[in-house]
């Protein structure tokens, strides 16, 4: 998983080609911690299919608020610098693999 800061979001995300999944998450964010592991492991299954990328949302708010995330654990799909795809707050990792696959 690729840690995205403000810095490295628009090369890494909005100019980059192919699927990306971002999972935007907090520390105090328990249902964000519960889901992270998994999405560690759909990372691994998918490697070389997409790219996957995490967001502290703690130190970068104004660009999570910039992508339009207003809850958490949001996980965004991204295609050519587009969102083609959101998931949020209630997110099941049955939830974001099926979404994964039907946009591979």
């Amino acid at each position: 998983m690729l840690v995205l800061t403000k810095e490295n979001f628009e090369d890494e995300v909005l100019k980059a080609e192919g699927l990306i999944l971002v999972d935007f998450w907090g520390e105090k964010c328990e249902p964000c911690k519960a889901l992270m592991p998994s999405v560690h492991e759909l990372a691994k299954k998918y490697e070389g299919k997409a790219k996957f990328c995490s967001l502290d949302t703690n130190g970068n708010k104004r660009l999570a608020m910039a992508q339009k995330v207003l809850g958490l654990p949001t996980i965004l799909f991204y295609q050519n610098g587009a969102i083609v795809a959101e998931l949020c707050v209630t997110i099941s990792i049955e939830d974001v693999e099926a979404k994964l696959i039907e946009l591979l």
